[in-house]
């Protein structure tokens, strides 16, 4: 291991006074990795740039894309390329779902999947949708009146646009000075001429409108131009969908898995319903109330009212289009797959209302892995938060859905300067979040034809055949295979159910839309008791999940553990402290532990939340909190009994779940993260080392087994590591370098026909490999440059060479060097600073594919005494070719709509980038390793 290493002085004595318990003779276990499917492979979002497809070029793009090692695509029609037009095709028309099928073939052929994108661009809507069923907002126009006064103008919308879309009166009403409301909706004749008059006093009267947002599909596609649908609208809903039923003809179209993109309908607060709609779930008429609906002052009244208003858009989100999508879906033979994030609604239950839920990462997070590259400065973007990601894991585990998703890369970094080696911490802060089938964002389809660098989208890193990385890209795919394919076979394990206080989002009196997107998490996420709990207990080595108020209403008791679906049951329930509460909450809440659960309250309710029956509601929670009769336990912590079960109120959550026996992984005090899954009977855990320390230490799992099989999914190794029991915890040695994962399978029996686990214990002085390189430039362009010979290892940029400054593709360097003795257990190369992905092989055996830092590979079984050779073929980043093409004027950004754009959404230019470092710079060693074996039980 290297120098910098983390010792846990507590956890080893604790080792050393442990005893081996004595073990009854049984059967033996085989374990290994789980076979991989194509389901466990990533998958890619597959641009199809004006639908501009044919056979040809969709065979060999889906053979390029198994060839190393992608599982699926998911197509997402979007604009077209310049110069393309005549091979346009229109989004659903006989020659597209020609292709479509062409396209489902082909994968199967190539056992491949196929995901489809439930239209064009994002998000829905096309040229079906008319303007009134396109998505609406409230507009709201005041007129004063006197007593016998006749209002002189006409109760029209002011605005011409909407004007011209036809835009109707939804409500008139009529507010006095002495706080009389009266309806006036049917005193209106068609051409707005009001024929009411008040007879006394001064009056206000507020006309509401259903005007429209005039967002049309952004991105679209040829043939999917349109309004963006009313999403509240279960009617605009299949008038969208009647489209597709005729296109399908009912028959199957191959098609695994419909998707629909995150929430991006912009300003659509309203539907034409949405009146009735709130009087039936709220129990009030919101027409009465128009005034302060509109109003931003800061008042409880106000914010009760919008908060009511809020939770009427969730459920008609939920009802009229996220339910009723899905069902349809399944009609088609296919799972359901959608994104929540950015809906004005609880993410919890549209997410819990498909088959499979979707996260997904936006700009970059800072790893404090040494030597980890990061080429783009990001201020624009915030970072990506694990818990952002459990709200969709949360869903699908809560109801047991098998699969989470993630849209993965979206503005990673800045284009062409995002190397595979950071996209592994990114993809493994997916996987601690709960996520387990990853969607690459993206690649783009380019036909041969088009010149190099290929037809790309604007906001992917470019998971492609034009990369300089592309066959490299392997080595990311596989990692990801082997990391889903026990996060897939395995079950969630979190001993917490944490719940969500949506209505402490939803009371606020300011701006009416409330769209809970992953952009504007530090205003609805990260100031929230609930926020700052659920990171704290996580920190400490507590997994949980999130369940909302609907979700809880299922919830039973089983064996005094808390059940939400088949199979999925935690040890307690966890209430944040919160403002609000809905009464049939907190009654669920206590009749689970009524039932035998255990449920803890931070701190209880203060309220409840909305405006109707205000004080009837207070009135009855404080009845029911008169009657919880606390006993103190300890210092913050109280207790009541109750039923068959307990309710606890505490400050002090870690202490609480401590005193019930509820235990940490210890694992995180070295910095560890991990998340726990069940496996065949077994504790699973996925652990990762994302800090800037080598880690040598014996963890304690909670989990008594017979043995712990490591499995290295960056090498797919396999070995029987070092074990001992301990009050009821096993403890297991693990080395692991910064940005290393490993998977920890805690067996229930003793495993045979697996070798034990090679420790590193002590290294000898390394061997720099100081011999000449030859390096001859394979693939690439614009121009191969002439081969080298380097006495010295350095960027190809700094070798008075215009033409391998400019150059991006592949270089191989060659060399030898002499063993005198091959004498120890193992030998480990690393190749230093490496931009950015290399392909190795000695003595013309291939090592493998070293893509992330550190870039070292065992070649112990390789080398041979005397003389050996290696070559090292390494790939750089597009950058600079792409730099190259900007400074001399050569124009490759021919796209329509918006063209392409950087990271800022400024056009796109590379011409005053500095050259990017290029190819090995080394130093390159190789050092002698004496290793330990196995230590168990």
């Amino acid at each position: 291991m290297k120098k910098k290493t983390i010792h846990l002085q507590w956890i080893m004595i604790w080792f050393l006074l442990a005893s081996c318990n004595p073990q009854a003779p049984e059967q033996p276990t085989v374990t290994d990795w789980p076979e991989i499917t194509n389901e466990m492979k990533p998958w890619a979002r597959w641009w199809w740039m004006g639908s501009a497809v044919d056979s040809v070029n969709t065979s060999q793009l889906l053979e390029s894309y198994a060839k190393v090692g992608i599982g699926g695509v998911e197509i997402a029609p979007i604009y077209g390329a310049v110069g393309f037009e005549e091979k346009y095709i229109d989004f659903l028309s006989p020659e597209w779902m020609a292709q479509l099928e062409f396209s489902v073939r082909k994968a199967k052929e190539l056992d491949m999947g196929v995901d489809m994108t439930v239209g064009t661009g994002w998000p829905f809507g096309g040229p079906q949708i008319s303007p009134q069923e396109a998505a609406s907002k409230l507009i709201v126009q005041q007129y004063q009146l006197s007593a016998g006064q006749k209002l002189s103008e006409k109760i029209t919308v002011d605005e011409p646009k909407q004007k011209e879309l036809g835009v109707g009166l939804l409500a008139l009403m009529a507010y006095s000075e002495t706080g009389e409301t009266v309806n006036i909706t049917d005193k209106t004749q068609a051409d707005g001429t009001l024929i009411w008059s008040p007879e006394s006093g001064k009056w206000t009267l507020y006309a509401a409108f259903l005007g429209k947002t005039r967002q049309k599909v952004k991105r679209a596609a040829p043939g999917g131009e349109g309004y963006t649908m009313d999403h509240m609208s279960a009617e605009a809903l299949n008038t969208y969908l009647a489209r597709f039923n005729k296109a399908f003809d009912h028959k199957p179209t191959g098609v695994r898995s419909f998707f629909n993109d995150s929430y991006e309908v912009y300003g659509a607060d309203f539907s034409p319903r949405f009146f009735e709609e709130f009087q039936t779930r709220r129990g009030y008429d919101l027409r009465q109330f128009l005034p302060l609906l509109i109003s931003t002052e800061k008042n409880d009244t106000i914010a009760r009212i919008k908060s009511d208003y809020r939770e009427t858009m969730s459920d008609m989100l939920l009802e009229n289009f996220s339910e009723p999508w899905a069902k349809w879906i399944h009609e088609q033979g296919a799972i359901a797959r959608n994104q929540a994030h950015g809906s004005p609604g609880n993410l919890l239950d549209l997410y819990a209302a498909v088959d499979i839920p979707e996260t997904e990462t936006f700009g970059s997070a800072f790893f404090p892995i040494p030597n980890l590259p990061n080429y783009t400065v990001d201020r624009r973007n915030i970072e990506p938060d694990m818990f952002m990601m459990k709200f969709a894991s949360s869903a699908a585990n809560v109801t047991g859905k098998p699969l989470v998703a993630s849209e993965t890369y979206t503005w990673q970094g800045e284009h062409f300067k995002v190397p595979l080696s950071q996209c592994k911490p990114a993809v493994e802060q997916l996987f601690l979040g709960g996520v387990n089938h990853v969607f690459y964002h993206g690649t783009t389809y380019s036909p041969k034809e088009a010149a190099w660098p290929g037809w790309l989208f604007y906001a992917s890193v470019n998971m492609a055949p034009s990369n300089s990385f592309w066959d490299h890209s392997q080595g990311l795919h596989e990692y990801i295979a082997r990391c889903q394919s026990f996060l897939q076979s395995s079950k969630p394990d979190n001993e917490l159910l944490v719940y969500w206080p949506v209505y402490d989002v939803w009371q606020h009196s300011e701006k009416l839309l409330e769209q809970l997107s992953i952009h504007h998490i530090d205003e609805w996420m990260h100031p929230t008791q609930f926020y700052k709990m659920s990171e704290d207990l996580y920190s400490k080595g507590y997994s949980m999940d999130f369940i909302s108020d609907q979700l809880l209403k299922n919830a039973t008791v089983k064996n005094g553990e808390i059940a939400t679906a088949e199979g999925q049951h935690y040890k307690t329930l966890i209430l944040p402290a919160c403002e609000l509460m809905p009464l049939v909450t907190l009654k669920q809440a206590l009749a689970l532990a009524e039932n035998g659960a255990t449920v803890i309250f931070q701190e209880l309710p203060k309220d409840v939340p909305g405006f109707n029956q205000l004080a009837e509601r207070r009135a009855e929670l404080k009845s029911i909190l008169d009657k919880l009769a606390f006993t103190t336990e300890t210092e913050g912590i109280r207790k009541m009994p109750m039923g068959k079960g307990q309710v606890l109120l505490s400050v002090k959550m870690q202490q609480t779940l401590e005193d019930l026996n509820i235990e940490r992984e210890a694992l995180t005090d070295i910095g560890l993260q991990f998340i726990r899954k069940s496996y065949e009977g077994d504790k699973l855990y996925y652990v990762v080392n994302h800090t800037a320390s080598s880690i040598d230490a014996w963890i304690p799992l909670n989990a008594q087994s017979k043995d712990v099989v490591i499995f290295d999914p960056q090498t797919s190794e396999i070995g029987l590591s070092s074990t001992s029991i301990k009050e009821g915890k096993t403890l297991t040695h693990v080395q692991m370098e910064p940005g290393a994962s490993l998977i920890l399978q805690a067996v229930n029996q003793k495993v045979k026909e697996v070798k034990n686990w090679a420790y590193e214990d002590n290294t000898e002085k390394a061997l720099t490999l100081s011999n000449e390189w030859k390096v001859e430039f394979t693939e690439g362009g614009p121009t191969l440059p002439e081969p080298k010979t380097l006495t010295e290892l350095s960027s190809w940029t700094d070798l008075g060479d215009e033409i391998a400054s400019s150059f991006s593709g592949k270089a191989v360097y060659t060399t030898t060097f002499e063993l005198a003795d091959k004498n120890q257990d193992e030998y480990m190369l690393n190749l230093g600073d490496v931009r950015e992905s290399a392909r190795v092989w000695v003595n013309d055996k291939e090592v493998g594919i070293l893509w992330h830092v550190p870039f070292e590979a065992k070649i112990g079984t390789y080398l041979k005494q005397g003389s050996n050779t290696l070559k090292i073929e390494v790939a750089n980043l597009m950058a600079n070719r792409i730099i190259d093409l900007d400074k001399k004027g050569i124009e490759w950004r021919k796209y329509h709509e918006i063209n392409f754009v950087d990271l800022n959404y400024k056009p796109f230019n590379a011409s005053d980038w500095e050259w990017q470092p290029s190819g090995l710079l080394g130093p390159v060693t190789i050092t002698p390793v004496r290793t330990s074996s196995n230590q168990g039980n």
